[in-house]
């Protein structure tokens, strides 16, 4: 990673290309999980204000950077306020479609979005930063900017409620 640090504090333009091919799949895994349908937006929200953000930066800066931590950093907020945004705007009500008794059970596409979102967000962006994008604590920490303990708790309680909640679903 370092080594990417220090291509973009020489070339920016040239080796941006190379941290969203590299981060992109796990920036918009990770938003899915915490925002839904809005992630492919926010996901290239992160690296347009992550590039821009970098044109302002010194190389030195640049080459001290834990990329990975300063994009998931810059997602989160995206993701916060994003989701501030839309609790302010008034909700859709969705039109139920009667289905017939000959129809196949419809699949059961946000069960884990459910159970998710029944996790403090504290809880919920650990977990998802953990088991879903594979960051490590220390990135996470960072991420979030809190302490390294109070997120592997975080984690560690967020898997506990998911295994009760999916128990109490069988």
């Amino acid at each position: 990673m370092e080594d990417l640090c220090s291509r973009l504090a020489s070339d920016l333009d040239g080796s941006f290309p190379e941290v969203v091919q590299r981060f992109q799949d796990e920036v918009f895994s990770g938003l899915r999980s915490l925002a839904g349908a809005d992630a492919e937006d926010l996901a290239q929200e992160t690296f347009i204000r992550a590039y821009r953000a970098l044109k302002e930066y010194d190389s030195g800066r640049i080459r001290e950077l834990r990329l990975r931590g300063w994009i998931w950093t810059i997602a989160l907020n995206l993701g916060r306020n994003h989701a501030r945004d839309r609790a302010r705007r008034p909700q859709l009500i969705a039109i139920d479609h009667e289905i017939g008794a000959d129809d196949p059970e419809p699949p059961d596409l946000g069960a884990w979005q459910r159970r998710l979102e029944a996790l403090t967000p504290s809880m919920r962006k650990a977990v998802v930063l953990r088991h879903v994008v594979g960051l490590g604590y220390e990135d996470i920490a960072a991420a979030l900017d809190r302490p390294e303990g109070t997120v592997k708790a975080d984690v560690h309680r967020g898997l506990e409620r998911l295994r009760k909640q999916m128990e109490m679903e069988i």
